[in-house]
C-alpha cells in the first residue's frame, strides 16, 4: 500500500491558504493572503439569524432549502438581471458556492469527461473535477492592456469530443478580471455549438469597481437553458462563515445537482438561510456601501504596492490585487511569499498554485484588500521596507 488516500486526490494536500495563514501567525505578519473580511455583515441581517435561532429554526430545513430564501433569490435574479427562476423547481440552496460547484460537477460529469476552466482558478475546482474522475482542461488568462483575458482561439482549441462543461468564474478569483460581454459571448457560442454546459461561479457578482458591469452568462441568448448559475451570501454580505449558497438552473439541471447534494450535506443552516433572505431583500444598500469601501481599499493597497516596487494590475472586481514581482528582482512567487514576512511583515499568496502549469503564473503574487482601513494602512507602511 502507498497510503490510504485514493490516487485521484493525492495531488491535493494542505492548501496554500493554511500554510500562509500559519506563517502569518508564527511571524506576527499582516495576513493579506486568505480572502475573508475582518468586519461583520449588516447588523440587521445578523440579528435576523439570532432571532431565527430563538424562534426555533434549529432543525433540518427542506432539502432544496428554505422556501423564503429561494423566493428571495428568485426576486433578486429578476430585479438585477431580468432572469426568471421558479423558486420551487429552479433554485437549490447549498452549503456555500464550493458545495454548489462540487455537486454540479459530480452530477453532470462522467469519468473521463473534460471540464474547461480558466487558469489561474480557485483551488476547489480541480479537486471537484478530480472527485468526479473527470479531467480539468485549463485555458490560461494572460495580462493584456492592464487586465487578464483569454485567447478565443486557445479556448476553441481546448474543446474535444469529451468536453462536457466550461467552468466560468466572473468576477474572477484570483485575477480580479470581470469578463466582458464579448468574452462571455465567445464562451456562449462555443457552448451552444458543442452542446456544453456552462457552470458559472458568480460569488463576487456585487463586488465590481469603476462602474464595470457584471454580466451573468445566463442572460446571453440561448444560455439560460444550459447554464448552472452559482452564487452565495458570503462575499456579498461579508459572512463567509455562514456557507450559504445557491444554484439557479433549469429544472432538469437543478434536479441532477440536488440528487448529488442530498448525499453530501442533505441540507444545512436554517437560521442563516432566513437571515440571507432578509439580506437580499433589504440590505443591498449596505452592499453598495461595501463595494465603495472596497474600491477605496483597493486603490490604497495598489498605490502602496506600486511604491514598494511591484508591478500592479488593476482588478475590476473581487477582493484581490495581482502583482508582478519581477521588478523587485524576484522570479518565484512561492519563494517571495515565504520570505515576505521577514522582508516586510506581510503575508500574501503565490498565484502559481492556482495554475495547472505553474510556470505561467510563477511571477505573480496575490494580495487581498478586504481588510479594515487600519490594516491596509499598516500593510502599506510595512511594504515600504521592500523599496528601502
Amino acid at each position: 500500500m502507498t497510503g490510504p488516500l485514493v490516487t485521484r486526490m493525492r495531488a491535493f494536500g494542505t492548501t496554500i491558504f493554511a500554510e500562509m495563514s500559519a506563517l502569518a501567525v508564527q511571524t506576527g505578519s499582516i495576513n493579506l493572503g486568505q480572502g475573508f473580511p475582518d468586519t461583520d455583515g449588516p447588523a440587521a441581517m445578523l440579528d435576523r439569524a439570532v432571532q431565527a435561532i430563538g424562534a426555533g429554526a434549529n432543525q433540518y430545513p427542506p432539502g432544496p432549502g428554505v422556501l423564503e430564501l429561494r423566493q428571495a433569490v428568485s426576486e433578486h435574479r429578476v430585479t438585477h438581471y431580468g432572469l426568471s427562476y421558479d423558486p420551487v423547481s429552479e433554485i437549490l440552496v447549498t452549503v456555500g458556492a464550493t458545495e454548489a460547484v462540487a455537486a454540479t460537477v459530480l452530477a453532470l460529469c462522467e469519468p473521463g469527461d473534460e471540464v474547461i476552466a480558466f487558469e489561474p482558478y480557485y483551488d476547489s475546482y480541480a479537486a471537484s473535477i478530480a472527485l468526479a474522475q473527470a479531467r480539468l482542461v485549463p485555458v490560461t488568462l494572460r495580462p493584456s492592456e492592464g487586465r487578464f483575458t483569454f485567447d478565443p482561439g486557445e479556448l476553441r482549441a481546448a474543446v474535444t469530443p469529451r468536453t462536457r462543461a466550461v467552468l466560468v468564474n466572473s468576477p474572477h478569483n484570483p485575477t480580479g478580471t470581470v469578463f466582458t460581454r464579448d468574452e462571455l459571448t465567445a464562451i456562449a457560442e462555443l457552448c451552444q455549438e458543442h452542446g456544453l454546459i456552462a457552470i458559472t461561479d458568480e460569488v463576487y457578482e456585487h463586488l465590481t469597481f469603476d462602474g464595470v458591469e457584471h454580466i451573468p452568462m445566463a442572460t446571453l441568448p440561448g444560455m439560460r437553458e444550459r447554464t448552472v448559475m452559482i452564487s452565495s451570501a458570503g462575499k456579498t454580505f461579508s459572512v463567509t462563515g455562514w456557507k450559504t449558497g445557491w444554484v439557479c438552473a433549469p429544472p432538469e439541471l437543478v434536479t441532477a445537482v440536488q440528487t448529488v447534494k442530498q448525499f453530501l450535506t442533505f441540507t444545512a443552516n436554517a437560521p442563516w438561510q432566513l437571515a440571507v433572505a432578509y439580506g437580499l431583500r433589504h440590505e443591498l444598500e449596505w452592499v453598495a456601501a461595501l463595494r465603495a469601501g472596497l474600491q477605496d481599499k483597493r486603490d490604497r493597497l495598489m498605490e502602496g504596492l506600486s511604491a514598494a516596487g511591484f508591478s500592479v494590475l488593476r482588478p475590476a472586481g473581487t477582493y484581490f490585487v495581482q502583482t508582478d514581482i519581477r521588478p523587485l528582482g524576484f522570479s518565484d512567487g512561492l519563494e517571495l511569499c515565504r520570505r515576505l514576512p521577514e522582508l516586510a511583515g506581510v503575508v500574501a499568496i503565490p498565484t502559481q498554485v492556482f495554475y495547472d502549469r505553474p510556470e505561467r503564473g510563477r511571477h505573480f503574487v496575490r494580495f487581498a484588500f478586504c481588510k479594515k482601513d487600519e490594516v491596509i494602512e499598516e500593510a502599506v507602511t510595512r511594504l515600504k521596507r521592500l523599496s528601502s
